[in-house]
């Protein structure tokens, strides 16, 4: 299986101390912050609210829990001079009166394109790059991780809230992603052929300026060999994250269950959609059988698929723990809503600032 590298790129939106309302930041002040160091990098991202937490390719959790920590403390430590929280929710509490995109010629190209949807586009993601080696396994890669998307969608939501109320989903954030053209589960593709002719038909139709534009929640990366899992919430903890990307890169590596057939487009969406509105008491597609099983159930079942690679590098003891504390403690979206629940704004913000080690 080799030495497969991973990367994960982590979105946090700022936040008024006292209120929790998203906050944008001027350019100066961005730039103290922002660009490379030794361990990763910080960008700015859609909004002016918005950061991007990049790390550099890494091959194990240890070096990859480095670098995510090492950033998101810079983050607090920014933040805190504004008065502010850097919060890892993949939506906020409270949803502004106006955005302003950051300033770039390719994100003023998305504005254009998205119109009204940019006002409520305050979304903020997990993105994980798994290294595979050569284009056709890319695509094959990208095969056997589709189906498994709603179960690591249900175990990761982590955007309960939107207008300062409980939306009645556990991963608001995924439902506010619908909306752009080319989202959620992308076709099974018989080869990169396929591929490139139905991302060209979409750039063709206007969809998307470009191949690097495509929005489905796992894709061949434009600008590294990787296969990239962009279903995941951003993550409350420096080890939700670790998590997230341990899982990824073992179902990326695995091979597919054996002798059972892709499973359809429209039964992998509903099953997202399930997993975004009831998270782990969904129901979800079960890859291993083409039929429907209860969340944890299937999860099990993802668990004993991947744990040859999980043990290969040293991830299957951790994994284990983490699926465990989320079932007995809950998922980002389950401790937002406690803490929400017992303290209100005050038990989100304290729930946040631990998250960035703030």
């Amino acid at each position: 299986m080799g030495s497969a590298r991973f990367g994960v790129e982590e979105e946090f939106v700022l936040l008024d101390a006292p209120t929790l309302v998203p906050i944008g930041m001027g350019d100066g002040s961005r730039e103290r912050i922002t660009g490379h160091r030794a361990g990763g990098e910080v960008m700015p991202e859609y909004l002016t609210c918005q950061f991007e937490c990049v790390t550099e390719p890494a091959l194990t959790r240890a070096d990859a829990a480095a670098q995510v920590r090492r950033m998101r403390s810079l983050l607090a430590a920014h933040a805190a001079q504004q008065h502010a929280v850097a919060a890892a929710t993949a939506t906020p509490f409270i949803s502004p009166g106006s955005v302003v995109v950051s300033p770039s010629a390719h994100y003023d190209e998305v504005a254009t394109q998205l119109a009204e949807i940019t006002r409520e586009h305050l979304v903020n993601g997990l993105h994980v790059h798994v290294e595979v080696e050569g284009d056709e396994e890319r695509i094959r890669a990208l095969n056997r991780v589709r189906g498994w998307l709603p179960t690591l969608l249900a175990l990761t939501g982590n955007g309960p809230f939107a207008h300062g109320r409980h939306s009645g989903f556990e991963s608001w954030r995924s439902i506010l992603i619908r909306r752009l053209p080319s989202s959620w589960c992308p076709p099974h593709f018989r080869d990169l052929s396929d591929y490139r002719a139905r991302v060209e038909h979409l750039v063709e139709l206007g969809a998307i300026g470009d191949a690097a534009s495509i929005a489905w929640a796992v894709r061949a990366s434009e600008r590294y060999p990787t296969v990239e899992v962009r279903v995941f919430d951003a993550q409350l903890t420096a080890e939700d994250t670790l998590f997230a990307a341990a899982l990824t890169r073992a179902l990326v590596l695995a091979d597919a269950p054996q002798g059972v057939p892709a499973a359809e487009l429209d039964a992998i969406d509903a099953s997202l959609w399930i997993a975004a509105r009831r998270g782990t008491e969904a129901s979800v597609v079960d890859p291993t059988s083409g039929g429907i099983g209860s969340l944890w159930d299937v999860a099990e079942k993802m668990l004993a698929h991947v744990r040859p690679v999980l043990e290969e590098y040293g991830d299957d003891e951790f994994v284990a723990e983490r699926f465990a504390l989320i079932r007995r403690e809950g998922t980002g979206a389950q401790r937002q809503e406690r803490a929400y629940a017992r303290d209100g704004v005050e038990g989100l913000r304290a729930l946040y600032l631990a998250g960035t080690g703030g």
